[in-house]
């Protein structure tokens, strides 16, 4: 049976500028400058406009879905020199000789290429050899291999055709093994310290100790049941204390550091913070304000166009192009504009909120914030608070920091103060840092001397805020 109905909907739908800028937003400052030479590569319109002088000029925005006319189109306005939309965001202070021009790079070899160059050394046949590359491929970066033995030689025979039985396999894992750094290639923490144990030269009585410990007490160690140590192995306490010594300086992950060589981990901060007269001074870093210009070529194309006493198909079709081509560069350069006042706006009212951390670095004096503070002063959305602040650095006197280390939630001590939780994880930190390491603080306990501090934190809170800082619980942190 057919049926009339009438229903309403309503829908919000981004526009495909609200979508860009958001994207924009969220880039770092290093993304940014290479999402300008990805577009200027793929717009031909769009060009670097450091030779142009201010002017500024608003355009109509485009439309998705926006039917173009060819002989509709308003070339003069394209032609028109105050209609070129070459925004000036460079800060005025600095001059054409400081632009900057080094950028961060790192080289070398990777870590599995390491690892690789090192199997010519060994004296290995055809498929021992086939094994062996198989093994290291299959080595993450912390330098453990996470598979269990069966797993790789079902691999082995699916993927390699290599078909061989258990033993194989483990004659090539303990050549694989013998790579350097020590304890590569491991399957566990367990063998990782035994493999780096075995490989000391001339071994003390403390280090067969260590190893004979670490192979057969491998649980009571890494629980520190110290008492039950001394009594399995006959030791005193100054023994085995020189045994968790020796293996403290042991490394846990011998591909961590190797494995990081390879990449690029500097820090380009987007804003940048001075302190001048006990007032604070924010600006965004000036490679963070790239100047562009619409394509003046194209500016003829249009000219060459209008000049033209009949217009055939094909010159219609160019100058849909070339519309289009310059309504996208319009719309990127206002973009760019659009961030730039949004991170300015963003970072002036979080330093503003938190300006007594900014002129003392003391981490006590962060008051309580969270995104919803700063999106009701700037009269801004929540989630757009949340893309600068997860993703932006500022250079402060007291070192580079991430914007969303500055929020946190907040509690009433017990004056009726409103304090915040990176002040409680600090002094939390330093209750646990000064604590007697034969006897540490519980949890409880350090929920009491919070308390007496003045500020009313539960035993569950603590631990939760322990865990967020990396200490474990009061009897892993015990020490000899």
């Amino acid at each position: 049976m057919i049926k009339q109905q009438l229903q309403l909907k309503l829908s919000q739908k981004l526009s495909p500028q609200q979508i860009q800028l958001m994207k924009l937003i969220q880039l770092s400052t290093q993304e940014l400058e290479q999402k300008i030479q990805s577009e200027i590569g793929e717009n031909p319109a769009l060009e670097n406009g450091k030779e142009i002088t201010n002017a500024e000029s608003d355009s109509d925005a485009y439309e998705e879905n926006q039917t173009i006319d060819a002989q509709d189109i308003d070339i003069d306005s394209y032609l028109s020199d105050d209609d070129i939309p070459a925004y000036r965001t460079q800060v005025s202070n600095y001059s054409a000789d400081q632009e900057e021009k080094n950028i961060p790079v790192s080289g070398g070899i990777s870590f599995h290429q390491m690892l690789s160059s090192q199997l010519q050394n060994l004296i290995l046949n055809e498929q021992e050899e086939e094994i062996a590359t198989f093994l290291v491929g299959s080595i993450d970066e912390s330098g453990y291999i996470r598979r269990s033995v069966d797993e790789i030689i079902d691999d082995l025979a699916f993927t390699q055709n290599i078909f061989i039985e258990q033993e194989t396999l483990l004659r090539v894992l303990k050549k694989v093994q013998g790579l350097d750094p020590p304890g590569v290639g491991a399957r566990s923490l367990q063998e990782c310290l035994q493999l780096q144990l075995e490989r000391k030269q001339n071994p003390s009585k403390a280090v067969i100790l260590a190893l004979n410990i670490i192979t057969k007490a491998f649980n009571e160690f890494s629980k520190k049941h110290y008492q039950k140590l001394m009594d399995k192995f006959g030791v005193d306490e100054e023994k085995l204390k020189e045994v968790f010594e020796i293996v403290s300086k042991l490394n846990p992950k011998p591909g961590g550091a190797l494995a990081n060589t390879s990449q690029n981990t500097h820090i380009v901060p987007d804003f940048i913070m001075t302190i001048e007269n006990g007032q604070v001074h924010v600006e965004l870093n000036r490679r963070n304000a790239p100047e562009l210009r619409v394509s003046n070529s194209y500016k003829e194309m249009f000219a060459g166009y209008k000049q033209a006493p009949e217009k055939n198909k094909s010159q219609e079709e160019a100058v849909l192009f070339i519309k289009q081509k310059l309504d996208a560069a319009k719309w990127f350069i206002e973009a760019i504009e659009q961030r730039y006042n949004t991170l300015l706006m963003t970072i002036n009212s979080i330093v503003e909120h938190q300006k007594a951390y900014f002129l003392s670095g003391d981490e006590k004096n962060l008051k309580p914030m969270i995104l919803k503070d700063i999106a009701d002063k700037i009269n801004m959305d929540i989630s757009t608070i949340s893309r600068v602040a997860n993703s932006k650095y500022i250079d402060t006197p007291y070192g580079t920091k991430l914007l969303k280390s500055f929020f946190s939630e907040g509690m009433k001590n017990e004056e009726g103060e409103d304090v915040s939780t990176i002040e409680i994880k600090k002094i939390l930190e330093q209750l646990i840092e000064s604590e007697d390491k034969k006897s540490p603080l519980t949890d409880s306990a350090l929920s009491k001397l919070l308390k007496e501090k003045g500020y009313p934190v539960a035993r569950r809170t603590v631990a939760k805020y322990r865990e967020q800082l990396e200490f474990p619980v009061a009897r892993l942190r015990k020490q000899i």
